[in-house]
């Protein structure tokens, strides 16, 4: 759901190449079915997207329901899938809100930097009038710290702030995702970290990630 697409290059797909993408879905012009790619890894599909998707905020404004386009086109293959993970764009757009709706729970990714809480409050309000006037829940599945480097003072302090801010309201991952060479030249390769460099800090990272949210499933 990211314009920019890049998860469909970090698996190695060639934006400029593709006929049909999740915007061709969101247009109502072909079922994400027969969207869906395999990626490098078994069993593991995606939906690829590249910069045509950036018209769409403009295109399905005008289209009667167009906050669940996403969700509807989910039911083609939600019962193919155990997990459906949804990039979702930074900014909260007519994308997002697709994504929002058509989600069961949601991940926030905070990066321990500076502006880290900046629009957090925004993305909050988004959620709760997505579930007030939309009846669509989206529940936090957990908060994950990325680039985060326990040696800086400004990680530790943004960690403390993003604790005070939600307190024990919604669940902070204890996996935290550091920041790590190998996970930011993964993508130039067209490779996910798990194959481009299995034994890194950064992939070890995203797999307790991986193993903690299947523990929160039971």
């Amino acid at each position: 759901m990211d314009p920019q697409g890049n998860a469909t290059t970090g698996f190695g797909i060639n934006k400029s190449e593709l006929e049909s993408t999740i915007y061709t879905v969101l247009s109502r012009k072909a079922a994400l079915s027969s969207v869906i790619m395999p990626a490098e890894l078994q069993d593991l599909y995606i939906a690829p997207s590249n910069i045509s998707l950036s018209g769409a905020e403009i295109e399905l404004s005008s289209e009667i329901g167009y906050h669940a386009i996403l969700q509807e086109s989910l039911g083609d293959v939600r019962n193919d899938f155990d997990y459906i993970f949804i990039d979702a764009p930074p900014s909260l757009g007519i994308l997002t809100l697709n994504a929002l709706v058509a989600s069961d729970s949601v991940i926030i990714p905070i990066q321990a930097e500076y502006y880290a809480l900046e629009g957090m409050a925004d993305l909050l309000k988004t959620m709760n009038l997505v579930e007030e006037r939309l009846q669509s829940p989206c529940p936090i599945k957990g908060i994950l710290l990325t680039l985060y480097d326990s040696r800086t003072r400004l990680a530790r302090d943004v960690q403390r702030e993003v604790e005070k801010f939600f307190g024990e309201r919604e669940n902070i991952f204890r996996t935290r995702i550091p920041r790590n060479v190998r996970l930011a030249e993964a993508p130039s390769h067209g490779k996910p970290c798990i194959t481009y460099d299995p034994e890194s800090t950064g992939t070890e990272a995203y797999m307790k990630l991986a193993a903690e949210i299947l523990e929160m499933e039971g």
